[in-house]
């Protein structure tokens, strides 16, 4: 802040020792005018200008240093008060700009929780004629149509899920309810609201769940467990999905183990970004690229570790390790 200070005084502090050389020169020159005492004179001022500008210095860095140490955000209060007009030049264009931020950040807050009720709304309205859509079906005879109707059905009903937890996403903390929840029962409907697509593609699963409770909120997990299974059958192919819980550590852990074609290990680090769709299969228009990314997103207020290991062509390993019961009391407090 020093350096920048003088750099921008520069010309007054030229200007000022430019005009004592001056003067020694001319005493110099000039024999009638005593050398020594111009000498002195200019030592003086000399001196006097160094205090002046020291007291200049700390006068107007403050409020300087003030906008420097500001975060940039729209609060203001943090600045110190202008003591010059062109301070106060400043201050009040700061001022006049955070204002007009914070109008349009409110109403662009307003507008996209308008699209997002919107949004909320048509979704539950378009289930009720989904419900129906679904009973129909189930009254078909005809097996091959029915079964390609489910499907076309079921892919629907993940992505209107999908959609809808999304929106809900941004405000999932206050959303929680954490409770012992069974395993066992929650995997089991995941699993049945599956079965038309795991009976079309031959998938069975084999469940062996040593751990039998986790201490979690059981609609996000839920949805969690639900990105997982859909993962996992959608790049299998008549084999079973393994999934077993254990204890390690003095923490649960749930694995879900598929043997599809796996993923290539330059992808595994992505797999969780927002849109990615792999790398091998890029043609295949059904993937959205968002399951992985909103499972990711949901398990981090829930405090699970979710991890990936897996080898192209050899399956994959989705592992969610659920925290210590402290851990979670330690958030609740604070």
């Amino acid at each position: 802040m020093i350096k920048a200070f003088l750099i921008e005084r520069r010309s007054w502090i030229a200007a000022f020792l430019l005009q004592q050389i001056l003067i020694l020169l001319i005493a110099f020159v000039d024999p009638s005018i005593p050398f020594k005492n111009v000498l002195y004179i200019v030592y003086l001022c000399v001196l006097i200008f160094v205090v002046f500008v020291i007291i200049r210095f700390r006068k107007e860095i403050a409020f300087y240093k003030s906008l420097e140490e500001w975060e940039n955000n729209l609060d203001v209060t943090a600045i110190s008060e202008p003591e010059t007009p062109f301070e106060e030049m400043i201050e009040k264009s700061i001022t006049g700009q955070t204002e007009q931020l914070k109008q349009s950040a409110l109403q662009n807050r307003l507008a996209l929780e308008n699209e997002k009720d919107e949004l909320m709304a048509w979704i539950h309205e378009v289930k009720t004629p989904l419900t129906a859509l679904h009973l129909i079906i189930d009254r078909m005879e005809d097996p091959s149509l029915k079964s390609q109707l489910s499907y076309e059905w079921l892919r629907i009903h993940l992505l209107l899920d999908q959609q809808l937890h999304q929106k809900r996403m941004s405000f999932i903390e206050n959303d929680l309810s954490l409770e012992m929840i069974k395993l066992k029962p929650l995997i089991i409907k995941e699993i049945r609201d599956l079965q038309s697509w795991c009976i079309q593609k031959g998938i069975g699963f084999d469940i062996q769940l040593e751990a039998e409770e986790v201490l979690s909120d059981a609609k996000w997990l839920a949805f969690i467990i639900r990105q997982l299974l859909t993962n996992a059958v959608k790049y299998s192919e008549a084999a079973d999905i393994v999934i077993n819980s254990y204890e390690k550590d003095e923490r649960k852990v749930l694995e879900v183990k598929d043997f599809g074609r796996g993923i290539d290990r330059k992808d595994v680090s992505r797999i969780f970004d927002k849109g990615f769709t792999s790398t091998t299969d890029h043609h295949n228009q059904s993937s959205t690229g968002m399951g992985l990314y909103l499972a990711k997103r949901a398990a981090g207020p829930l405090l699970i570790d979710i991890n990936v290991h897996s080898e192209l062509g050899d399956g994959t390993i989705f592992t969610l390790t659920f925290p210590k019961r402290n851990q979670f009391e330690r958030v609740i407090s604070v």
